[in-house]
């Protein structure tokens, strides 16, 4: 994955009383510090870009205790903090239900980022709770796996959806040399929708958004893809 931003730089507007908590959630049953995997390697930028201005963590998406465990340990330290939460596959479904958790403590979200979202049983990875300020959706649609094309808010007064974005690979191949033979065979499109660096620098433009002035406006992939 090339760089989202400039290393070290400074983040205008950022108030470090004031840090965001940004959870991501790999897929499948990846290891949550693989560091093949794009929402690691993202994860790692964003320590490196926000540096002070910001908490990081990644969970594999069956460890959503975990993860809401350490959100409430940060919420119970910082002045209302923004909380941002991103992931892939299983991992966007767990997206959701974190959020969801969150709202039934009345903790605000102010971004959540799916990408090629599978539902797991039993959780619905199509609906926003209330409490998410802003949401946004990348799927595609060939292969064994493909995401959800749809997501939509539960209260479209207190939620915006940015957007369904379907990504297509076709004439646009992404390097996926570093995973399995067998991921590359039969769930190729699932992974180059993880690796695109389409998708997570417009998520890096949306995050620093968010950390700064927080005005966020329609994704200028819907003009690249």
């Amino acid at each position: 994955m090339p760089p989202i931003c400039g290393r070290g730089q400074g983040v205008p507007g950022v108030d470090d009383n004031r840090r965001a908590i940004v959870v991501g959630f790999v897929g499948g049953f990846v290891k949550h510090d693989d560091a093949r995997h794009a929402e690691v390697q993202f994860a790692a930028q964003l320590r490196d870009r926000y540096r002070s201005a910001i908490d990081v963590e990644v969970f594999g998406n069956h460890s959503g205790n975990q993860a809401l465990r350490y959100v409430l340990r940060r919420t119970a330290t910082q002045r209302a903090p923004k909380i941002i939460i991103f992931g892939h596959s299983w991992g966007a479904t767990e997206t959701i239900s974190l959020a969801r958790e969150l709202e039934r403590r009345g903790i605000p979200v102010r971004l959540t980022i799916q990408v090629d979202s599978i539902g797991k049983p039993g959780q619905d990875n199509v609906t926003v709770p209330s409490n998410v300020a802003k949401a946004i959706n990348f799927y595609q649609s060939t292969g064994l796996l493909h995401g959800r094309s749809t997501i939509v808010a539960k209260d479209p007064s207190r939620t915006d959806i940015l957007g369904n974005f379907e990504m297509s690979y076709k004439n646009h191949p992404i390097d996926c040399d570093d995973f399995p033979w067998y991921a590359r065979m039969f769930t190729k499109p699932h992974i180059e929708i993880e690796n695109d660096p389409r998708v997570w620098a417009e998520a890096a433009s949306l995050i620093d958004s968010e950390l700064s002035d927080g005005r966020s406006t329609a994704p200028s992939i819907i003009a690249s893809r």
